[in-house]
């Protein structure tokens, strides 16, 4: 026993057993007693969250809590040791034993940080789940959105606390520092803060969500994404094109998903010499088969359009619910058949793309 009475660096080898064996312990024990205090968290607060199982809250908050506990463990147990004096030295100011314990302090916060982050993942996919139950897919985005942004609020608060911490600074004088710094930062991203704050308006005037077909500019798709500074969207080549929100605010914004009917349009060009009798027997027979479809078609219309040398134009429109393209083309084609199908059995042609000039060579002899 006077073995471990023996005093080695201020501290007797009884003391360095006891901690590392606690230490020790704490790191056998970890993974055992966070899934114990993670299972006891969710049991608490069960009635918020039914429709999640507690496997799901369990793995996300696992390992931040293993290190949590972990390290507090070990930074109180080795701050009830004495600090050797062999060990003091000056660091611009500062002791070792002080840097040493606000380290310590500072790894306890950014551990506990990443706790909070993971928490703030949890709720999230709590609201997701209740919001794919809805019909409205605006939730959807909108939770994703406002869990990004509660991540990097809970992110910038920890990085306060650890340099509170770690070097004693008041927050009243970071959060002054922090103003003058985001005024010159927000100057020199100007673009971006326009960004931000286009999110904060397509969120909350809600022009589109995630999932819409959109056509902006030149580019045309479906929405995956609504970010803080971009909006993603996946074209028809399966290419996926990243616009600022700002020009998805600024720009004519033509929503496809939100049509409430899809139009088409067939225009035909008769040949000028096709008489007017032609003219109305095909008429007739078009409007007769539309009649027939008319359950197919919410409106639907055929006349002459215009009259000119080149040809006469027929223009041929109807519209439908907003049924999927794959239907809508299948559709198209049909119409297009039975109008071809109606010119051929009443010989009629079509005009030309150009005009046949002939040349006469009537020249005469002297």
């Amino acid at each position: 026993m006077d073995f471990l009475d023996h005093i080695y660096l201020d501290n007797s080898i009884r003391n360095y057993c006891v901690a590392g064996g606690i230490i020790l312990a704490m790191l056998l024990l970890k993974r055992y007693l966070s899934r114990y205090l993670a299972s006891i968290i969710f049991r608490l607060t069960r009635g918020l969250w039914k429709n999640v199982e507690r496997k799901d809250f369990v793995d996300l908050v696992l390992e931040p809590l293993e290190w949590f506990l972990l390290v507090s463990i070990a930074v109180f147990t080795i701050d009830k040791l004495n600090f050797p004096e062999a060990w003091r030295y000056k660091i611009y100011g500062h002791g070792t034993d002080e840097i040493i314990a606000k380290t310590g302090m500072g790894i306890i916060i950014a551990v506990f940080t990443w706790f909070l982050l993971r928490i703030i993942d949890f709720i999230a996919l709590v609201l997701e789940k209740k919001a794919i139950a809805t019909e409205d897919k605006a939730d959807d985005q909108l939770i994703i959105f406002f869990r990004d942004f509660l991540k990097v609020l809970i992110g910038l608060l920890g990085l306060l606390l650890i340099i509170k911490a770690c070097f004693s600074q008041p927050i009243g004088n970071l959060l002054t520092s922090l103003s003058i710094v985001g005024a010159v930062l927000a100057l020199a991203a100007k673009e971006s803060l326009e960004n931000l704050i286009a999110s904060f308006i397509i969120f909350f005037d809600k022009p589109f969500s995630t999932g819409d077909v959109l056509k902006v500019n030149a580019v045309t798709g479906m929405v995956e994404r609504i970010g803080l500074r971009s909006t993603r969207i996946r074209t028809a080549d399966k290419t996926l094109v990243t616009v600022p929100n700002k020009q998805m605010v600024d720009s004519v914004v033509d929503n496809w998903s939100m049509r409430t009917h899809r139009r088409a349009e067939l225009r035909i060009e008769l040949l000028p010499k096709t008489s007017a009798a032609e003219t109305q027997k095909c008429l007739a027979a078009i409007r007769q088969m539309l009649e027939k479809k008319k359950d197919t078609f919410t409106s639907s219309s055929v006349f002459l359009s215009e009259i000119s040398k080149t040809g006469l134009l027929l223009v041929i429109e109807y519209f439908t619910q907003p049924i999927s393209l794959d239907l809508f083309n299948q559709l198209k084609e049909e119409m297009n058949f039975s109008v071809k199908k109606i010119l051929e059995e009443n010989n009629i042609e079509l005009a030309a793309t150009g005009n046949t000039v002939n040349i006469i060579n009537d020249a005469r002899e002297a």
